[in-house]
Protein backbone atom coordinates (compact mmCIF):
# COMPACT_ATOMS: atom_id res chain seq x y z
CA UNK A 1 0.00 0.00 0.00
CA UNK A 2 1.25 3.48 -0.65
CA UNK A 3 0.15 5.89 1.45
CA UNK A 4 -0.92 9.69 0.01
CA UNK A 5 1.13 12.34 1.53
CA UNK A 6 -0.51 15.62 1.63
CA UNK A 7 2.84 17.99 3.16
CA UNK A 8 6.38 16.91 3.68
CA UNK A 9 9.15 18.88 4.87
CA UNK A 10 12.30 18.19 6.85
CA UNK A 11 10.09 18.21 10.61
CA UNK A 12 6.33 17.07 9.42
CA UNK A 13 4.66 14.24 6.96
CA UNK A 14 0.78 14.99 6.76
CA UNK A 15 -1.19 11.94 4.59
CA UNK A 16 -4.37 11.41 3.74
CA UNK A 17 -5.10 7.88 5.97
CA UNK A 18 -7.53 5.80 4.14
CA UNK A 19 -10.41 4.19 6.16
CA UNK A 20 -10.36 1.03 7.82
CA UNK A 21 -6.85 0.96 8.84
CA UNK A 22 -5.25 1.98 12.30
CA UNK A 23 -3.09 4.12 12.90
CA UNK A 24 -0.51 1.99 15.01
CA UNK A 25 -0.83 -1.45 16.49
CA UNK A 26 -2.86 -2.14 19.39
CA UNK A 27 -5.00 -4.73 21.10
CA UNK A 28 -8.17 -3.31 19.96
CA UNK A 29 -7.74 -4.69 16.87
CA UNK A 30 -5.37 -8.03 16.92
CA UNK A 31 -6.68 -9.34 13.76
CA UNK A 32 -5.02 -5.93 12.14
CA UNK A 33 -1.65 -6.64 9.68
CA UNK A 34 -0.92 -3.06 8.36
CA UNK A 35 -0.61 0.21 10.41
CA UNK A 36 -0.25 3.48 9.32
CA UNK A 37 2.61 4.10 11.31
CA UNK A 38 4.46 1.17 10.07
CA UNK A 39 3.60 1.85 6.48
CA UNK A 40 5.04 5.37 6.55
CA UNK A 41 8.08 4.43 7.98
CA UNK A 42 8.65 1.99 5.39
CA UNK A 43 7.61 4.05 2.47
CA UNK A 44 10.22 7.50 3.93
CA UNK A 45 12.85 5.09 4.73
CA UNK A 46 13.05 6.36 8.37
CA UNK A 47 11.58 6.77 11.52
CA UNK A 48 7.82 8.72 11.93
CA UNK A 49 6.42 10.16 15.28
CA UNK A 50 2.75 10.27 15.72
CA UNK A 51 0.81 13.58 16.94
CA UNK A 52 -2.45 12.86 16.88
CA UNK A 53 -4.57 9.64 15.67
CA UNK A 54 -8.17 9.39 14.10
CA UNK A 55 -10.48 6.42 14.30
CA UNK A 56 -9.70 2.95 12.66
CA UNK A 57 -13.09 3.97 10.00
CA UNK A 58 -12.44 7.71 9.83
CA UNK A 59 -10.18 8.91 7.12
CA UNK A 60 -8.19 11.84 6.14
CA UNK A 61 -5.47 14.19 7.03
CA UNK A 62 -3.35 12.86 9.82
CA UNK A 63 0.07 14.52 10.79
CA UNK A 64 3.55 12.76 11.89
CA UNK A 65 6.76 14.41 13.12
CA UNK A 66 10.00 13.12 11.40
CA UNK A 67 11.57 13.99 14.90
CA UNK A 68 10.93 13.57 18.57
CA UNK A 69 10.99 17.15 18.96
CA UNK A 70 8.70 18.23 16.97
CA UNK A 71 6.53 15.64 18.02
CA UNK A 72 6.35 17.14 21.52
CA UNK A 73 5.76 20.99 19.91
CA UNK A 74 3.51 20.08 17.75
CA UNK A 75 1.75 17.57 20.27
CA UNK A 76 1.06 20.60 22.55
CA UNK A 77 -0.13 22.49 20.12
CA UNK A 78 -2.94 19.95 19.58
CA UNK A 79 -3.34 19.39 23.73
CA UNK A 80 -3.76 23.02 23.90
CA UNK A 81 -6.11 23.99 21.49
CA UNK A 82 -3.93 25.91 18.96
CA UNK A 83 -5.09 23.45 16.02
CA UNK A 84 -7.88 23.94 13.62
CA UNK A 85 -9.28 20.76 12.58
CA UNK A 86 -12.93 20.20 10.24
CA UNK A 87 -14.28 17.24 9.32
CA UNK A 88 -16.93 16.64 6.98
CA UNK A 89 -19.70 13.47 7.95
CA UNK A 90 -23.09 12.40 6.26
CA UNK A 91 -25.65 11.87 9.08
CA UNK A 92 -29.21 11.01 9.60
CA UNK A 93 -31.78 13.13 9.35
CA UNK A 94 -31.69 16.79 8.77
CA UNK A 95 -29.47 19.01 11.14
CA UNK A 96 -30.10 22.58 11.87
CA UNK A 97 -28.14 25.00 9.79
CA UNK A 98 -25.20 25.92 12.55
CA UNK A 99 -25.43 24.18 15.92
CA UNK A 100 -22.95 23.73 19.01
CA UNK A 101 -22.90 20.33 20.74
CA UNK A 102 -22.08 21.39 24.01
CA UNK A 103 -21.88 17.93 25.83
CA UNK A 104 -18.94 16.60 27.90
CA UNK A 105 -17.93 13.11 27.73
CA UNK A 106 -17.13 10.13 30.03
CA UNK A 107 -14.39 7.63 29.32
CA UNK A 108 -15.41 4.77 27.79
CA UNK A 109 -13.82 1.27 29.54
CA UNK A 110 -12.20 -0.76 26.74
CA UNK A 111 -12.74 -4.40 28.03
CA UNK A 112 -9.95 -5.21 25.37
CA UNK A 113 -7.07 -2.84 26.63
CA UNK A 114 -8.74 -1.95 29.61
CA UNK A 115 -9.76 -5.66 31.24
CA UNK A 116 -11.31 -5.28 34.69
CA UNK A 117 -10.43 -2.23 35.69
CA UNK A 118 -12.80 0.43 36.46
CA UNK A 119 -12.62 3.61 35.04
CA UNK A 120 -14.58 6.24 37.38
CA UNK A 121 -13.34 9.66 36.11
CA UNK A 122 -15.65 13.00 35.44
CA UNK A 123 -17.01 13.66 32.68
CA UNK A 124 -14.51 15.78 30.12
CA UNK A 125 -15.52 18.65 28.36
CA UNK A 126 -16.25 18.04 25.06
CA UNK A 127 -17.66 21.05 22.56
CA UNK A 128 -17.85 19.75 18.73
CA UNK A 129 -19.46 23.28 16.20
CA UNK A 130 -20.91 22.16 12.97
CA UNK A 131 -22.94 23.62 10.14
CA UNK A 132 -25.15 21.90 7.23
CA UNK A 133 -23.60 22.03 3.64
CA UNK A 134 -26.45 19.96 1.89
CA UNK A 135 -29.94 17.75 2.59
CA UNK A 136 -31.63 15.26 0.57
CA UNK A 137 -34.67 13.22 0.90
CA UNK A 138 -35.31 9.81 -0.17
CA UNK A 139 -38.68 8.52 -0.95
CA UNK A 140 -37.61 5.16 0.57
CA UNK A 141 -38.77 3.74 3.99
CA UNK A 142 -36.26 3.03 6.18
CA UNK A 143 -36.53 2.11 9.80
CA UNK A 144 -40.02 3.36 10.82
CA UNK A 145 -39.82 6.64 8.85
CA UNK A 146 -41.56 6.54 5.43
CA UNK A 147 -39.04 8.79 3.77
CA UNK A 148 -34.89 8.60 4.44
CA UNK A 149 -33.67 12.15 5.57
CA UNK A 150 -29.93 12.57 5.36
CA UNK A 151 -27.54 16.00 6.18
CA UNK A 152 -23.76 16.51 4.76
CA UNK A 153 -22.07 19.04 8.09
CA UNK A 154 -19.02 20.19 7.93
CA UNK A 155 -17.89 20.05 12.19
CA UNK A 156 -14.99 21.59 13.53
CA UNK A 157 -14.58 19.99 17.16
CA UNK A 158 -13.08 22.16 19.76
CA UNK A 159 -11.81 19.15 21.71
CA UNK A 160 -10.19 15.69 20.98
CA UNK A 161 -12.27 13.32 23.12
CA UNK A 162 -12.30 9.65 22.03
CA UNK A 163 -15.02 9.15 19.30
CA UNK A 164 -15.94 12.82 20.16
CA UNK A 165 -18.14 13.74 16.35
CA UNK A 166 -19.38 10.22 16.44
CA UNK A 167 -20.57 10.30 20.29
CA UNK A 168 -22.17 14.04 20.11
CA UNK A 169 -23.99 13.33 16.81
CA UNK A 170 -25.71 10.12 18.39
CA UNK A 171 -26.42 12.69 21.34
CA UNK A 172 -28.25 15.26 18.99
CA UNK A 173 -30.10 11.55 17.09
CA UNK A 174 -28.54 12.46 14.24
CA UNK A 175 -25.95 9.35 14.18
CA UNK A 176 -23.31 9.43 11.22
CA UNK A 177 -24.00 6.68 8.58
CA UNK A 178 -21.82 3.78 8.52
CA UNK A 179 -21.02 3.83 12.26
CA UNK A 180 -21.38 0.40 14.04
CA UNK A 181 -20.73 1.42 17.20
CA UNK A 182 -22.93 4.68 17.13
CA UNK A 183 -24.96 4.76 14.50
CA UNK A 184 -28.33 3.65 13.60
CA UNK A 185 -28.48 -0.22 11.77
CA UNK A 186 -31.47 0.54 9.56
CA UNK A 187 -29.73 3.91 7.79
CA UNK A 188 -26.20 1.96 7.47
CA UNK A 189 -28.10 -1.52 6.07
CA UNK A 190 -29.87 1.21 3.35
CA UNK A 191 -26.80 3.13 2.60
CA UNK A 192 -24.45 -0.42 1.87
CA UNK A 193 -27.85 -1.65 -0.12
CA UNK A 194 -28.74 1.00 -1.81
CA UNK A 195 -26.10 3.56 -2.10
CA UNK A 196 -23.02 1.10 -2.14
CA UNK A 197 -21.53 3.09 0.84
CA UNK A 198 -19.89 0.73 3.19
CA UNK A 199 -17.63 2.54 5.34
CA UNK A 200 -17.93 5.37 7.76
CA UNK A 201 -19.48 8.41 6.44
CA UNK A 202 -16.62 10.91 8.57
CA UNK A 203 -13.93 12.21 6.71
CA UNK A 204 -11.29 14.54 8.16
CA UNK A 205 -11.16 17.32 5.80
CA UNK A 206 -8.60 19.96 6.96
CA UNK A 207 -5.66 20.34 9.40
CA UNK A 208 -4.55 24.09 10.51
CA UNK A 209 -1.01 23.66 12.57
CA UNK A 210 1.45 26.50 12.93
CA UNK A 211 4.74 25.14 11.96
CA UNK A 212 7.31 24.81 14.75
CA UNK A 213 10.30 26.16 13.33
CA UNK A 214 9.14 28.26 10.39
CA UNK A 215 6.34 29.64 12.53
CA UNK A 216 3.65 29.96 9.41
CA UNK A 217 0.56 28.96 9.96
CA UNK A 218 0.46 25.17 7.34
CA UNK A 219 -3.55 24.32 6.11
CA UNK A 220 -3.37 20.82 4.59
CA UNK A 221 -6.43 19.64 3.30
CA UNK A 222 -7.69 15.84 2.02
CA UNK A 223 -9.58 15.64 -0.66
CA UNK A 224 -13.73 14.58 0.16
CA UNK A 225 -14.64 11.46 -2.10
CA UNK A 226 -17.55 9.91 -0.25
CA UNK A 227 -18.61 8.36 -4.26
CA UNK A 228 -19.32 9.98 -6.99
CA UNK A 229 -23.09 8.41 -6.21
CA UNK A 230 -23.07 9.94 -2.68
CA UNK A 231 -22.08 14.07 -4.12
CA UNK A 232 -25.24 13.55 -6.89
CA UNK A 233 -27.36 12.72 -4.00
CA UNK A 234 -26.25 15.70 -2.15
CA UNK A 235 -25.93 17.96 -5.36
CA UNK A 236 -22.25 19.18 -4.17
CA UNK A 237 -19.38 19.11 -6.30
CA UNK A 238 -16.41 16.88 -5.95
Amino acid sequence: MQLSVLFQDEHLVAIDKPAGILVHRSRIDVQSSVFVLQTLRNQLGRRVYPIHRLDKPTSGVLLFALDPETASRVGTDFSERRVTKKYIAIVRGWTDDIGVIDYPLKVIRDRTTDGDKEIDKPAQEAISRYKTISRCELDSEVGRYETARYSMVEIAPETGRKNQIRRHFKHIFHPIIGDRKFGDRDHNAFFKQHLHSHRLMLFATELVVTHPIHGEHLQIKAPFQPGEDLLRLFDVGD
